[in-house]
């Protein structure tokens, strides 16, 4: 029967005089780290010794103990220790705590210190900042906290606000599933639950201390807002409003986490100075926090007689001049300017401000028809801009109005009334002509020009000669032609977007040339927008054109996108018809050739989206009668997934990607070609089913 282990025996502890304990020579710590020696004596004051010291007896030549011990592990304890009795606040021969290794071992006393050390575990952060809002729950103070662990104030209150934070992302923070910096980020917000949907919602994007910190603040204004500095925080926070802080960067203020309250508190505010002006005499008075930029546009302004200054008033500003002048000349040339100094010049430049705008009277006659508009400025003060007259309000003419020849709203001429209904006649017979063939659905053709512009945009880039004059053609228009549209190279907005395109853009191959082409200049560019312009001289003339032609690209528009049908939206019919065939242009100067750039007609970029009679005409086209034949009789999603196997080769575009006189297809041509493309054999047999096939398979756009 085997033996069980023999019990673990620990060492003993007992009280030694602190003048009996000398540091051992074994004791590995060498570098200085960690707390202070003088921190760690105040601790050992404020709490008693909490760790007792690890000694060995010293033992004279003959082996036998000394009565003196050394002290392997606890050294700098025991240096505490010295100091506080050095400072007269302990005894010197103070008994202190110890365990007592034998002196005669198999462990060395170096093994025992480098253990001591080593083996130690760091306080998690997480149960630092627990302890201390323990303490705080318990009725400690901040200021007392600080002082009591030698730090300051902001850190007690930082490690507190960290404590703040949603359990449940303490929990991913302990199972470093989430950095400090994360954690950190999450303290501009103290709502758990929108704590824990924000990092839910940023599990398959970048989940960032800056786009955590953007998400939580993002339904809440920030402290620099003019509304905020029109209102002010005092009041928003006296009438209920919250602000939360960031500990942890500089957030300017903070944010306002109540902004229906800030705008009540705004309407208000600047209701009662709607009021003042309206008091004036004004037919009417526009109040709006943000005036559109064309708020004014035709609308008739009227010019007042600006006040002049009385005696006192310009007494007062060359006495302000004077003032100013002094303290310029007393402290121009000062490196540190007091504060109530920069206060006085701020003071007197805003009241000379405040003189030098003259109020302005107006005619009565003219005040009585005319109105203002009341708004806040971009630094939250009231904005007042007077003398408006809407077309309705202008005094009536004594002259009457009379037609422009042409302009009488008289019927069409007979002659002309009977030629517009041959026009129509000829069309309702050519649609007829046409066996149901009907135009391409709007967002098939907005998908399809889509990818078109992303190929012609990267022809574009590579074509530097091009894009010079593509450039200068678009600053000459706007320069001396402001009212010309006939431009794809939308110069003025950046960049061009396809809201309503598909999403596999960035996935085909101009997209991911045209990515790959920028990211290799963002790779060469200066990091600082300020180092741009220095860099640039740095290029040689090609590189200067290339780098041109890439910026350029991004600006060329050929997006048929839809058009709203009811009215209401930014772009018309005619602008995109017009926009359309200036990218012809461009498209045939670039050689722009969509086949080579990738573009094939597939189920999922085309098939899919147009109706059986179009996949007919579009097969008829590219490879004639015969093949039409061979899947005429088929199902919707058979059908297109046999056309994409038919014009796989062809190189046959639908009519949105073709470029006039570029990509002209010529209808193909049957007389004694056979076909050499067989169908599957489970297709082969497939009977018509003209009266309840369903297309249910691969829906098509409403046309």
């Amino acid at each position: 029967m085997a033996k069980p282990a023999p019990k673990i025996t620990l060492h003993p502890s007992r009280d030694i005089p602190l003048d009996c304990l000398v540091l051992s020579q074994s004791n590995v710590r060498r570098v200085k780290a960690g707390v202070s020696i003088d921190k760690l004596a105040d601790s050992i004051a404020r709490r008693g010794l909490l760790q007792s010291l690890y000694v060995r007896p010293i033992l004279d030549p003959e082996g036998q103990e000394t009565g003196r011990y050394e002290i392997p592990a606890g050294g700098r304890r025991f240096r505490a220790l010295e100091l506080l009795a050095k400072q007269k606040r302990l005894a010197k021969d103070a008994p202190i705590p110890c365990v007592v290794r034998a002196a005669a071992n198999d462990i060395l006393a170096e093994e025992d210190s480098l253990v001591e050390n080593s083996e130690r575990e760091q306080l998690h952060p997480l149960d630092e900042f627990r302890g201390m809002k323990a303490m705080v729950d318990k009725g400690n103070g901040v200021e007392e906290i600080a002082a009591r662990f030698h730090t300051t104030a902001a850190a007690v209150r930082q490690r507190l606000k960290l404590a703040g934070v949603s359990p449940k992302l303490h929990d991913i923070y302990a199972d470093e599933a989430m950095t400090l910096d994360q954690l950190m980020a999450f303290t501009v917000s103290d709502d758990h639950a929108r704590q824990e949907e924000v990092w839910d919602q940023l599990e398959h994007s970048f989940r960032t201390p800056a786009h955590i910190r953007q998400k939580l603040t993002e339904n809440s204004v920030r402290a620099q807002d003019k509304r905020v500095r029109f209102v002010g925080i005092d009041d928003y926070v006296a009438a209920g409003g919250a602000v939360v802080r960031d500990l942890f960067e500089s957030d300017h203020g903070g944010w306002l986490t109540d902004p229906a309250l800030l705008d009540r508190l705004v309407e208000a505010k600047l209701g009662e100075a709607g009021e003042g002006v309206a008091a004036e005499g004004w037919k009417w008075v526009a109040i709006a926090i943000d005036l559109p930029w064309e708020a004014t546009r035709g609308l008739r302004e009227i010019i007042g007689e600006e006040t002049p200054m009385t005696a006192e008033e310009e007494a007062r500003v060359a006495e302000l001049e004077a003032e100013g002048e002094e303290l310029g000349d007393e402290w121009g040339d000062a490196n540190d300017v007091p504060d109530e100094i920069h206060a006085r010049i701020e003071a007197i430049d805003n009241e000379l401000a405040a003189l030098a705008h003259r109020p302005c009277t107006f005619d009565s006659a003219e005040l009585a028809i005319a109105g203002a508009f009341v708004t806040l400025d971009s630094d939250g003060r009231i904005r007042v801009e007077r003398g408006y007259v809407k077309p309705e309000d202008e005094p009536a003419s004594d002259e009457e109005e009379t037609d422009e020849p042409g302009e009488t709203g008289d019927a069409a001429p007979a002659g002309d009334e009977a030629k517009a209904g041959e026009e129509a006649a000829a069309a309702t017979a050519e649609e007829e002509a046409e066996e149901g063939l009907k135009p391409l659905p709007d967002r098939l053709v907005a998908d399809l020009t889509a990818w078109r512009t992303l190929a012609l945009q990267d022809a574009f880039a590579q074509d530097p000669a091009t894009a010079y004059v593509a450039v200068l053609h678009a600053f000459v228009l706007g320069c001396f032609f402001s009212h010309s549209r006939d431009n794809c190279v939308q110069i003025s907005a950046h960049r061009t977007y396809f809201g309503s395109a598909g999403s596999a853009l960035r996935d085909s191959s101009p997209g991911q040339a045209i990515t790959a082409r920028g990211a290799a200049w963002r790779e060469r560019l200066p990091d600082s927008d300020k180092d741009v312009w220095d860099f640039l001289l740095t290029l040689g003339a090609d590189e200067q054109a290339q780098l041109l032609a890439h910026c350029v690209s991004g600006a060329v528009n050929a997006h048929a996108e839809i058009v709203p049908k009811h009215g209401g939206g930014q772009v018309s019919a005619h602008m995109v018809e017009r926009r359309i065939a200036h990218s012809n242009v461009l498209a045939r100067a670039v050689g722009l050739n969509l086949v080579d750039a990738g573009w094939r007609p597939t189920v999922a970029s085309y098939f899919q989206g147009v109706t059986k009679p179009r996949i007919l005409a579009d097969v008829t086209e590219a490879r004639g009668e015969q093949f039409v034949q061979m899947i005429d009789h088929l199902k919707k999603g058979d059908m297109a997934r046999e056309a994409e196997r038919l014009l796989e080769e062809t190189g046959w575009l639908p009519e949105p990607l073709r470029t006039p006189g570029l990509d002209d297809i010529e209808p193909a041509t049957t007389e004694g070609e056979e076909p050499t493309v067989e169908l599957p054999a489970f297709l082969a047999d497939d009977p018509a089913d003209e009266d309840g096939e369903s297309d249910a398979e691969l829906p098509v756009a409403a046309e």
